[in-house]
């Protein structure tokens, strides 16, 4: 039964996503936004919402130390997933696709946008990170970290949303509900009112959701029969199903040639994990984010997230361009993390 909830889950995400891709570009046409603000803002931020409500969630509303602790190896499982796994799944994609592409798996990127993103997060996380080593007491000091990261994230989105608008409507595919739209389809049947457009949007975002939510649920269910141990769960397993929506998003945009999409889609997401849920633990759960025997190994995700970074994002910049075949770096230094978490299980050193 548990396998057969995946399956249908996983169609409903998959359904979700292609309507996402669809919808949130014209709605970035429809408000004049570029690129960048289309991709790192407004579809990082829209696909982020399944992962980021679980953390938010066990913080503000779970009881004892247990719910925060959850909260937390959430917050910091999201970027680490998105800079190793997300990375590795968009490399293959760029690979598997390579002959239909014109460069091969040279992508046409903005490096000014990637590059935009990952100095914002370098900088955001180092911060989030770096206060895990403040002391417990007073905790106010935390709390000038939370307003400096809210700060960053603002400034952050208003640049993007500063540039030009750079996506015509001729490079859109038709809405998938411009059937919705009669009145305009009579006029003029490929640019659809934004209200139409914006149902097809918070449609997506509600199967995405809903295919999650039954998604983790499954898995759940099935690494509690198996006998899977609960660390691995937490930080490996269930970080999967609930980055599936920019995984699926990325690789759409990939098969589409719209390179900068699919990438900002991960990176920007990036930013935003690295922000706006972390202010949420240091504000609520100040004394459960610090780095100690408890919080060991899900910190040192934090670490493989600026190294996996670092080795796909440094080339790039010095090179001016990105590859396919430069993301799969991302999974191996996926597997060195499951390797660290088994290990550290297996040596009951896993909390």
């Amino acid at each position: 039964m548990d396998l057969i909830i995946l399956a249908v889950a996983l169609v409903v995400i998959l359904l979700g996503a292609e309507l996402f891709t669809n919808g949130i570009e014209w709605f970035g046409h429809k408000l004049n936004l570029a690129e960048g603000a289309v991709g790192s803002v407004l579809a990082a931020v829209g696909t982020a919402l399944p992962e980021t409500m679980i953390p938010i969630v066990a913080i503000l509303f779970g009881t004892g130390v247990a719910s925060h602790a959850v909260g937390i190896g959430a917050i910091l499982g999201a970027p680490f997933m998105l800079s190793t796994l997300a990375m590795f799944v968009t490399g293959i994609a760029v690979l598997v696709m390579a002959r239909r592409r014109p460069a091969g798996d040279v992508m046409p990127v903005s490096t000014d946008v990637l590059g935009h993103d990952m100095r914002y997060f370098a900088v955001a996380y180092a911060l989030a990170v770096g206060a895990a080593f403040l002391p417990l007491d007073p905790v106010w000091p935390k709390w000038v970290v939370a307003l400096i990261l809210l700060g960053i994230y603002a400034w952050y989105v208003k640049r993007h949303f500063e540039g030009d608008a750079d996506v015509d409507s001729g490079d859109l595919a038709p809405l998938r509900f411009h059937r919705l739209d009669r009145s305009r389809h009579r006029e003029d049947p490929r640019v659809p009112r934004l209200r139409v457009v914006s149902v097809q949007v918070l449609a997506a975002l509600g199967l995405i959701v809903a295919g999650a939510v039954f998604f983790v649920g499954a898995v759940e269910h099935l690494a509690s029969v198996v006998g899977i141990p609960g660390i691995i769960l937490a930080l490996i397993i269930a970080p999967i199903a609930t980055e599936l929506p920019e995984k699926f998003n990325s690789i759409i945009w990939v098969r589409q040639g719209k390179d900068t999409l699919a990438m900002g889609n991960i990176t920007g997401a990036m930013v935003f994990q690295s922000t706006i849920p972390t202010v949420v633990a240091l504000v609520f759960a100040s004394s459960a984010w610090s780095f100690g025997p408890e919080t060991a190994v899900a910190f040192v995700s934090a670490g493989i997230a600026f190294a996996s970074s670092a080795f796909i994002f440094i080339p790039m910049a010095r090179s001016g361009r990105l590859r396919g075949r430069g993301l799969l770096v991302g999974g191996v230094f996926y597997l060195a993390y499951l390797g660290f978490v088994v290990t550290m299980v297996m040596g009951g050193g896993g909390g």
